[in-house]
């Protein structure tokens, strides 16, 4: 299979780093027009010359805005008013005990996680409807289908998420855009590895064995028994984006090694 998107331009959110940067070189390995996002332009500048340098004639640009909140939304959407691909990536999380979580810090969680996903979908759906051709997804989370004790604020933002895409999805029915979800599981991305490495340093004990006993302990549901890599969640994303995908709509693609023992 050729996934060929030449023609295309997509937009990543929260793309500096981690998932959503191994989401935009995908894309842009297949050709599409990438428009790198992040808070920091010193951060989104450093993540456009990685890309070019991963990949050489990449078409690929950075925007710089905190598209958590509606004025860095807007200014974002007046820089980039269309785009053929949404990649709704941006995400924040942390664990934290339920009790000592205040309504700051749900309203934050919501903001960026699901009200930064909505904005961007509301501006650029009705775009692609009108052209007849349009990808929207939602970077959900494992989370979203059974919430962790130490990050419950986390997972109600990712379920938000799930009720969104397919809402969304049955509004766009017959336009030519495709509308879904993907559910990432235990990740290695940069944050993972940080928190790996720290572990690491801390006991004496190898990175790779820490990230082995994490999975052990605290995901033994999963069936590759090891951490997925960004470029693997990346390649669903990019899968979902192509022609190829055009008959998934409405759907939430689990990339979570398993770790959901359901048949769903």
């Amino acid at each position: 299979m050729r996934i060929d998107l030449s023609q295309r331009r997509a937009v990543v959110s929260g793309s500096t780093a981690g998932i959503g940067f191994a989401i935009a070189k995908g894309l842009a390995a297949a050709g599409a027009q990438v428009v790198i996002n992040g808070r920091g332009a010193e951060r989104v500048e450093q993540a456009v010359a990685d890309l070019r340098q991963a990949l050489p004639g990449a078409r690929v640009e950075g925007v710089a805005a905190d598209l958590g909140t509606a004025a860095g939304a807007a200014d974002f959407l007046l820089r980039v008013p269309e785009t053929d691909i949404l990649i709704n990536n941006l995400g924040i999380y942390q664990t934290q005990d339920f009790f000592t979580i205040d309504d700051t810090e749900w309203e934050r969680f919501f903001q960026v996680n699901v009200l930064s996903a909505v904005r961007l979908s509301r501006h650029y759906a009705p775009g692609m409807a009108k052209r007849g051709w349009g990808r929207v997804q939602f970077i959900s989370s494992e989370s979203a289908v059974q919430p962790q004790p130490d990050m419950v604020h986390y997972g109600m933002s990712k379920t938000a998420l799930l009720s969104v895409s397919r809402g969304l999805a049955g509004v766009l029915a017959g336009s030519g855009v495709t509308v879904n979800a993907v559910l990432p599981g235990p990740t290695h991305s940069e944050g993972v590895a940080r928190m790996l490495c720290a572990q690491a340093r801390a006991t004496g004990v190898a990175e790779a064995e820490v990230a082995a006993d994490f999975i052990r302990q605290q995901r033994p549901a999963s069936l590759i028994r090891r951490l997925a890599s960004a470029d693997e969640v990346a390649n669903m994303v990019v899968y979902l984006a192509s022609e190829q995908a055009s008959a998934t709509s409405g759907a939430a693609l689990r990339v979570d090694g398993g770790v959901w023992p359901s048949i769903l």
